[in-house]
C-alpha cells in the first residue's frame, strides 16, 4: 500500500477513510507543526502526505529534497498559504485543498465576531467572571448596534458571499465589498467598491485568500480610511493584515474594535493585543465543528484517493 502520511490528529471517520486505502502513519500532536527536518523527510519517505496549516513547505523545502518520492500533498484547509505551490509543481507535486467544506463555518465566526465585539460581549462576560458586574444601569456598557449598519467585505468568493448573506438577511445590513477581479452575482443586492471605500464601512470583514499577493492587504494605508467608530474583522489569515498597524490604530482610538480568529505569526497572539478590552479575540475557531472537520478530512482524503487511482483530484490546486 502507498505510504500516507498525516501530519495532525484528525477524527477518526477520517482516519478510517485513509486507512483503508493507505498505510498510515498518523503524528499524534494535535498542535505541534512539521519541523524544518520531518517537512523534508515528509517528502522524502511518503508517498503522499496530508498537511495542514503551518506545515511550511516553502521553496527551500523543496530545494533540498530535488526529488522527492512524495507524489501529492493533499492540504487539510482551504488556506495553502504554508505550501509553495509553483515550487510543489515544479517537484512534480501535486496540490490539493478542501474548499466549500468550511464556508459556512468561518461565515458563522465573522459574525460572532462582529456581534461580539460590537456588542462588546468578551469584555462583559470578563467584568462578570472578575465579580465586576453590580447589577443593570442605563449607562452600562453601551455598544454599537449591528441591524441596518454598512458591512465592507474584503474578498467576494464563497466565504465573503455567505458573510453577506447573513449579514444582508440577518441585520438588514448594506452590503459593499472590494474584490480583485469583477464578481458578477455577489449574492445579495451589494455595490463592488474600491479598497478604500470598503474599508470606511462601519464594519470591515477581511476574507480574502492568504500568499504573497494579499500579504500586508491591510496596512497602515487601509486601516487609515476608517472611520473612528468602525469595527474590524479578520477570519482570513492573520498576515493578511499588518498586526503592528492594527494594534497602533486599536491604541490610538483610531478604530473603535476588531474581532480576531487569526494572527501574523500564529500561535502567538501580541500582548498589547491581548491588554485591549475593544478586542475580541478567538483562538483560530473558524472551522472547529466536528461535521466541519469531518467533511474537510474526507475531502482531502477523495482528493488522495483519486490521485492514487490514476484520476484528476477533485481540488487540485
Amino acid at each position: 500500500m502507498a505510504r500516507l502520511l498525516i501530519t495532525r490528529r484528525l477524527p477518526p471517520r477520517v482516519l478510517d477513510a485513509a486507512r483503508a486505502r493507505f498505510d498510515v502513519t498518523l503524528r499524534e500532536e494535535e498542535n505541534r507543526v512539521l519541523t524544518p527536518d520531518e517537512l523534508r523527510a515528509a517528502l522524502r519517505d511518503y508517498d503522499y502526505v496530508l498537511p495542514t496549516l503551518g506545515d511550511r513547505f516553502d521553496a527551500g523545502v523543496f530545494a533540498d529534497v530535488p526529488n522527492p518520492r512524495c507524489r501529492m500533498l493533499a492540504n487539510f484547509g482551504v488556506g495553502y498559504n504554508h505550501i509553495d505551490v509553483a515550487a510543489a509543481r515544479a517537484a512534480g507535486v501535486m496540490v490539493s485543498n478542501t474548499p466549500g467544506a468550511v464556508t459556512d463555518a468561518t461565515a458563522d465566526i465573522a459574525l460572532l465576531l462582529i456581534l461580539a465585539t460590537a456588542r462588546r460581549g468578551g469584555e462583559g462576560e470578563r467584568v462578570l467572571r472578575a465579580g465586576g458586574w453590580h447589577g443593570w444601569g442605563p449607562t452600562q456598557m453601551l455598544g454599537l448596534p449591528v441591524s441596518g449598519k454598512r458591512v465592507g467585505i474584503i474578498g467576494m468568493g464563497r466565504i465573503g458571499k455567505a458573510i453577506a448573506k447573513r449579514c444582508h438577511h440577518g441585520f438588514g445590513m448594506e452590503v459593499v465589498f472590494h474584490n480583485r477581479s469583477p464578481v458578477a452575482d455577489p449574492g445579495v443586492p451589494a455595490r463592488q467598491v474600491g479598497l478604500t471605500e470598503a474599508m470606511a464601512a462601519d464594519f470591515v470583514v477581511v476574507a480574502v485568500p492568504g500568499g504573497p499577493a494579499t500579504w500586508h492587504m491591510i496596512n497602515a494605508g487601509a486601516l487609515a480610511a476608517m472611520r473612528p467608530s468602525g469595527i474590524f474583522v479578520n477570519i482570513s489569515r492573520g498576515d493578511v493584515v499588518d498586526e503592528a498597524a492594527l494594534i497602533a490604530a486599536l491604541q490610538e482610538g483610531r478604530i473603535a474594535g476588531a474581532g480576531l480568529d487569526v494572527y501574523e505569526f500564529e500561535p502567538k497572539v501580541p500582548e498589547a493585543l491581548i491588554a485591549l478590552e475593544n478586542v475580541t479575540l478567538l483562538p483560530h475557531l473558524g472551522t472547529a465543528a466536528l461535521e466541519v472537520r469531518e467533511a474537510m478530512g474526507m475531502l482531502a482524503v477523495t482528493n488522495l484517493i483519486a490521485a492514487l487511482d490514476g484520476q484528476e483530484p477533485p481540488n487540485r490546486l
